[in-house]
């Protein structure tokens, strides 16, 4: 039997597995990634891709072109809840930051747009930069046993193709292989939560809709056709491309039977929800899934990490998905990096599981809370199980009627649309986690209270645990953001202007600890960066002789308000806790 060693295994290549796989080959870490499928992903299945996404293939370095494959976010701007695409439009609401009372919020978070990249369009691009930095990949090669010891992980695959078995011996494991893991029962991961709880099918279509959507352009399309009581209505149509490539979702009951899917009864029902039998369709693939509810109570077992879907699922609302998933990847690679390479204690990645699985959690109950919150408009509009299609139609009727009834039951619609917001304009719940490890210190002071609601607004603040804000400064005659001066697999100090005396203590702990620091000025024209709009200095939550440390996934880990006599030996006590390093009598020394 072949036997390969590799610091680093990673099984699955989704999301998740790609990002991980990326980020540890640019930081110079040797993996080997499996998958038992023969590819990236064939279908679009998850889509939305949020600004702290989109910031993290900004550290990758390939941002744009991800944005090249994507829908931009001016064209992802409305939902649309109608009878049809040619029938009657009952609501509508600017989504994903796009309002004009938004879109401020969103600009000022964030270097980065939204957008909507399909997953089999976004995967190829994340493997192609891990192939660009060395990565070694393995297709058609299925995990078929997985254990572990002290020492090391000993994983069994299986060639699928032909029939070869390998041995693999890690140093550490990542089971990004999706809800259907084989590493999560393996190795005695517990979930917490429901798995079944509805049944959905995703219908993957060519049609070209423009004529119903060039006006109102938008991702999401709820045709809800009187008679059905589903909360998805009859069908949403989610746009791969504009505006001639979908899939159609829709939602049936397992007790009443399985769906007819044949390409005759899908066509049937995309017309039905078109309301435009003039067009032609193509049936691309058909496919069912189910909703979950579900988190893993740790994401670390021993040498073995979970990630991705493997490690919470949840349904699609809120378009969180992929997004956590390749956030989960971001948190883990530059601390696997550390401890392999010798700079950071095992114990630094305990906070891996510390930081994520709260998110995780988070994540899983905020997109079922927004399943639940589609109910509200289901009932202001009136339909309801048993009910005949003309029954239905009068209900329409009556909804846009000049009588109390239709006045009552418009408003009682747009509470359940506003009310959607918490689902598409959620940007506290997309930028906003803060995390709480042995990797954050704390600098004793309050967190700065959200002026505004948490989950709907996100509030940057330079507190350890979350995201180091952004400000659009000018570096070099370029403008940048304070995110594109931190992260890129390594620790950065942020100072303000006289920072020479950061940088000269930066420098000597370098050297003792043999870990680099970046030391970056921002201020006045002779900084390394200069504030010129005065944005940073409203949000460092620091003086001009304060600091900031952030972590290589850039989240602000110690912060400090001045300079002072003791400066040196704080930063240096922050790092040792941080990277799991007791000093010796000389200094420091390096990790086990």
């Amino acid at each position: 039997m072949k036997t390969i060693e590799v610091p680093v295994l990673v099984v699955g290549a989704g999301p998740s597995g790609l990002t991980a796989t990326a980020l540890l080959a640019t930081y110079g870490i040797r993996t080997l990634t499996i998958t038992k499928y023969p590819g990236t992903a064939n279908s679009p299945r998850a889509h939305i891709t949020n600004q702290r996404t989109m910031e993290v293939l900004r550290d990758l370095g390939i941002e744009e072109r991800v944005r090249q494959l994507a829908t931009p976010n001016e064209l992802m701007s409305n939902n649309i809840w109608a009878t049809s695409f040619a029938g009657t439009e009952i609501a509508r609401l600017q989504t994903w930051g796009s309002s004009e009372q938004r879109k401020a919020d969103y600009a000022l978070a964030s270097p980065s747009q939204m957008c909507n990249a399909p997953q089999h369009l976004l995967e190829p691009e994340i493997l192609a930069c891990a192939r660009e930095r060395g990565a070694e990949f393995l297709f058609n090669t299925e995990l078929t046993q997985i254990t572990q010891d002290d020492a090391e992980v000993t994983a069994i695959l299986k060639d699928r193709l032909t029939d070869e078995t390998i041995r693999v011996k890690a140093r550490y494991v990542i089971g990004a292989d999706g809800g259907a893991s084989t590493v999560v029962p393996q190795c005695g991961f517990e979930m917490d939560g429901k798995m079944g709880l509805g049944a959905a099918v995703n219908c993957w279509l060519e049609v070209d809709l423009a004529k119903y959507c060039e006006h109102r352009p938008g991702v999401l399309y709820w045709m809800t056709q009187p008679g059905n009581d589903y909360w998805v209505g009859s069908g949403t149509y989610i746009c791969v491309r504009p505006w001639n490539e979908w899939v159609l979702l829709f939602m049936y009951d397992p007790a009443q039977g399985e769906p007819d899917l044949s390409e005759e009864a899908v066509i049937r029902r995309a017309r039905a929800t078109i309301g435009d039998d003039s067009l032609p369709i193509k049936v691309k693939a058909v496919s069912k899934w189910q909703i979950n509810h579900v988190a893993a109570k740790t994401m670390r077992k021993g040498r073995v990490f979970i990630a991705g879907d493997a490690a919470h699922r949840h349904p699609p609302a809120n378009g969180l998905g992929t997004n956590t998933s390749i956030q989960d990847a971001f948190n883990l690679a530059w601390k696997l990096a550390y401890v392999i390479r010798g700079d950071a204690d095992d114990t630094l990645l305990d906070t891996y599981s510390a930081e994520r699985q709260p998110v995780a959690r988070q994540v899983v109950d905020r997109a079922m809370k927004s399943v639940q919150d589609m109910l509200p408009i289901a009932k202001a509009l009136g339909f309801g199980a048993g009910q005949s299609e003309a029954e239905g139609w009068a209900n329409v009727d009556e909804l846009f009627s000049d009588t109390e009834t239709g006045r009552a039951r418009r408003r009682a619609l747009q509470d359940a649309v506003e009310l959607q917001n918490y689902q598409f304009n959620c940007h506290g719940v997309e930028l906003g986690q803060v995390y709480q490890s042995s990797a954050v210190v704390p600098d004793g002071l309050p967190r700065e209270p959200a002026a505004r609601d948490p989950e709907l607004y996100y509030h940057p603040c330079s507190s350890p645990g979350g995201v180091v804000p952004h400000a659009w400064l000018e570096h070099r005659k370029a403008r940048v953001s304070t995110l594109d001066l931190v992260g890129h697999g390594r620790f950065t100090l942020l100072t303000g202007i006289g920072g020479q005396a950061w940088k000269d203590i930066a420098a000597r702990l370098s050297d003792r600890l043999g870990v680099g620091i970046d030391v970056v000025s921002i201020g006045g024209p002779n900084c390394d960066a200069h504030d010129v709009y005065g944005t940073w200095s409203r949000l460092r939550g620091i003086s001009d002789a304060g600091a900031i440390l952030v972590r290589p996934d850039r989240f602000v880990s110690w912060r400090r308000q001045e300079l002072g006599a003791d400066a040196e030996e704080a930063l240096s006590d922050a790092l040792h806790d941080i990277l799991g390093r007791a000093p010796d009598a000389t200094g420091c020394r390096r990790a086990a």
